[in-house]
Order: C-alpha cells, then sequence, then structure tokens
C-alpha cells in the first residue's frame, strides 16, 4: 500500500463528498462537522452499530448502483 500525502488525502476526500453529496450539500457536511463538537471515531463505531457484514455490504451495492 502507498502512503499518500496529507493534501491528496484532502483532495480525495473533499472529490468523494463533491461525488456523493454535490456542491451544496458537501459544503453544508463540512460546515456540520465544524460547527458541532464531533468525534469521527465514536461516530463511526456507531454508524453501523446495529448492522451485520451483509447489510452494510448490501447498502453499499444499493447506494453503488444509485449513483
Amino acid at each position: 500500500m502507498t502512503t499518500i500525502t496529507d493534501t491528496e488525502v484532502k483532495q480525495k476526500g473533499l472529490g468523494a463528498l463533491l461525488d456523493a453529496l454535490g456542491e451544496v450539500d458537501a459544503e453544508r457536511f463540512i460546515t456540520l462537522l465544524n460547527r458541532d463538537p464531533f468525534d469521527y471515531t465514536t461516530w463511526q463505531k456507531n454508524l453501523f452499530e446495529n448492522m451485520s457484514v451483509d447489510q452494510i455490504s448490501k447498502k453499499a451495492m444499493e447506494l453503488k448502483k444509485g449513483s
């Protein structure tokens, strides 16, 4: 695995947000993160708390089909 720079991570992350949400909602997402106290690790841990791996995979495939 190749390590990428912090700048590349930010560029790819912003690109992913723009692709997934569009400009307005990507900006809204960033604003929400900056405004609210936010612990990404806790959020990520709780995001799929009651879902099985199969359910997460199915949801990911549905989202992929929709794009």
